[in-house]
């Protein structure tokens, strides 16, 4: 489908990623990762044609269709949503165009032998079999099934486009790429401005995509869910790994671990060279012996674990102030936008050192909710905080709300007050911003920086409730652990409004859903709450369905077919033969966790002065690795696939 080959792009002095190689497959699905700034989004650039590249090429095959959804986006404000995603079939409307001219021309023509005619009747085939993919006979249904997945409702379909915020116009151009129905889709964060709901339909529709996909997200449980290969861009080389990103992670792991190992044998190799080099060095008889070893250290490549691994976020919140027991109540809580009412009826009373997440769908008033609580936004009905309450708040937008003249530093310096201004350095320096990057003008910040440097300032002084809405959007997935790390630390009070599910697991105690008429509790983290409403939803289902059952003439239901001998023996025997493979790939992986071992103590002891012994051990032993990843998956398929006729 897809072949990079040595493809280097230069920014005035700066390399973004050299010498990249891949192959994506047809019905690919690859997750692209790497820290902000390493060039993912760029490279998705190059691969669609906005952005050449310094050196090397892209091939694709000839008609190869590319669906792009970039991070900023241009619409026609004056469309309605229907008729911005009806713009997806403008393929479909040409196609119709040439099987009509193409129909016309052949019931015309006589040479019905002649090469021109038989190519003809080829290219109109080739129209026909890309209409039926494209599915145009119901464009209409399609679009408002796919805008309705993405969380619009019946009565947004003839609403002006600006009407809507920036995050919604989002989801009708990713509307109209999944409607085009590209060969490859290239899709830079899609989840960014997407409720729960829309994220989990997202997956599923992209699960039985018929094209490659090439994934940007730092949505940890989306990538895992969609994709079965990870690709790491750093500073150094490109990851090429067989796995979705959990597992490439637990991998990336290991080969850090062997990477400073390696480091460090080369290290003692280095110094204990040299011990003998200013020992014999001015010996004449071991004169020449000292000559042989300087040159093999000139000759010798020196290792070097990745930089990447080496800088990561660290903080800590400070220690919370006392307040009251109780943070802050609401009873009847209501807030409409002239004729429209946003929500009403909340009532909610949070505790102190209590953690909460807020979550709801696109627009059920999550971020007014938490506007209310700071005191920007009006009301009606009641609400009051609790006693010495101090609220540090982080806004989804906050990264936007910095003075883009004003330098990192001094976006600091200008609020902080008393003993910690002279730790401010130190304090940048834990949020990855070191050296000559203080100096920095706030404008030239990455959106992942900014949005750093907006969680920073919460640091300035101690707090005992945060409300953060969306803190992870623009963080990569190494900062947006280091942030939960801090915030399950975190000895306060706390209300966080979050569509990541991987991010919100584990960090609160409490869930509460933004509805129209109220708040729905849920007691647990995301995954009870995601569990529990999926039950609600089958429950609800049910009940409905005994009504109807009800009005109805009851049919007794057929019982269910008795196996006759022969069937039950055949079934046993695929049980069997499916425990076996278990068992068997279960020996196989002990077996080459064991030549690993061999490998990694082999290494120990490796001479790092033969390169040709250097590459043949560290070739045995990625390839190992590949291999043994391989078989863990068929594992976990066979596995499945054993359980699974176990209980029927």
């Amino acid at each position: 489908m897809l072949s990079i080959n040595n493809l280097t792009l230069h920014f005035g002095q700066r390399t973004l990623f050299n010498g990249v190689n891949l192959f994506v497959g047809e019905r690919e699905c690859l997750g692209l990762t790497g820290k902000n700034g390493a060039g993912k989004s760029t490279l998705l650039r190059c691969i669609a044609g906005k952005v050449a590249a310094s050196e090397g090429n892209i091939s694709l095959p000839r008609d190869t269709t590319i669906g792009f959804l970039e991070q900023e986006m241009h619409h026609n404000d004056d469309r309605t949503v229907m008729e911005e995603a009806s713009a997806a079939f403008e393929e479909i409307q040409r196609l119709e165009r040439l099987i009509e001219a193409y129909t016309k021309e052949i019931t015309e023509r006589t040479d019905y032998e002649s090469e021109d005619f038989q190519r003809t009747i080829d290219r109109l085939s080739e129209a026909n079999d890309r209409l039926n993919l494209l599915g145009g006979a119901n464009m209409q249904e399609r679009t408002q099934r796919i805008l309705q997945g993405l969380g619009f409702l019946a009565t947004d379909m003839d609403r002006k486009l600006r009407e809507f915020s920036g995050g919604w116009k989002m989801r009708v151009e990713l509307a109209k790429l999944l409607l085009r129905n590209p060969d490859l889709l290239l899709l830079d964060e899609p989840t960014n401005h997407l409720d729960i709901e829309s994220i989990e339909w997202l997956e599923e529709f992209l699960k039985t995509y018929a094209g490659a996909i090439i994934l940007i997200s730092h949505d940890k449980a989306f990538l895992d869910a969609l994709t079965k290969r990870t690709v790491e861009i750093t500073s150094s080389r490109v990851y090429d790994f067989k796995g979705n990103y959990s597992k490439y992670i637990a991998w990336r792991a290991e080969e850090i671990e062997r990477q400073e190992q390696a480091f460090k044998n080369q290290q003692k190799y280095i110094e204990d060279t040299q011990k003998l080099i200013d020992k014999f060095r001015a010996k004449k008889n071991k004169a020449a012996f000292a000559q042989s070893l300087i040159k093999k250290l000139d000759k010798l490549e020196r290792l070097e674990p990745d930089e990447f691994e080496n800088a990561s976020l660290n903080f800590r919140f400070p220690p919370a102030p006392r307040s009251g027991k109780v943070v802050f109540t609401a009873e009847q809580l209501k807030k409409s936008f002239g004729d429209l009412d946003v929500f009403e009826n909340i009532d909610i009373i949070v505790g102190r050192q209590e953690k909460v997440a807020l979550v709801g769908k696109n627009g059920a008033g999550k971020s007014t909710f938490s506007r209310i609580l700071i005191g920007k936004e009006t009301f009606e009905g009641m609400f009051q905080i609790g006693h010495n309450v101090e609220i540090g708040y982080y806004a989804q937008n906050q990264a936007d709300e910095l003075n883009p003249e004003k330098s990192v530093f001094e976006t600091l310096d200008d609020e902080a007050q008393g003993d910690i201004r002279k730790n401010l350095r130190a304090l940048l320096g834990a949020f990855l911003f070191s050296g000559e990057d203080v100096d920095k003008k706030v404008k030239v910040l990455s959106g992942g920086e900014k949005a750093r440097l907006a969680l920073c300032k919460l640091l300035l002084q101690p707090y005992n409730f945060l409300i953060l809405d969306e803190p992870t959007n623009h963080l990569d997935m190494r900062s947006k652990d280091v942030l939960k790390s801090a915030l399950q630390a975190y000895d306060g009070t706390m209300l966080i409004v979050s569509h990541d599910r991987d991010f919100l697991a584990e960090l609160t105690e409490m869930v509460y859903e933004v509805t129209p008429t109220g708040l729905k509790q849920y007691i647990g983290d995301i995954r009870h709450f995601l569990n529990q409403r999926k039950a609600q939803s089958i429950a609800a289902y049910e009940a409905d369905k005994q009504h109807q059952k009800r009005s109805e003439t009851v049919i007794e239901e057929p019982k269910k077919a008795v196996l006759s001998h022969a069937e039950k023996k055949e079934q046993e025997r695929e049980r069997r033969i499916a425990r076996n493979r278990v068992t068997k790939l279960e020996t196989r992986i002990e077996e080459i966790e064991a030549e690993i071992a061999k490998l990694d103590q082999q290494m120990l002891e490796i001479d790092f002065t033969d390169p040709a012994l250097s590459e043949k051990v560290l070739g045995e032993y990625n390839a190992l690795k590949t291999k043994l990843a391989d078989v863990v998956s068929s594992w976990e398929e066979a596995e499945e696939i054993a359980s699974k006729l176990e209980t029927e």
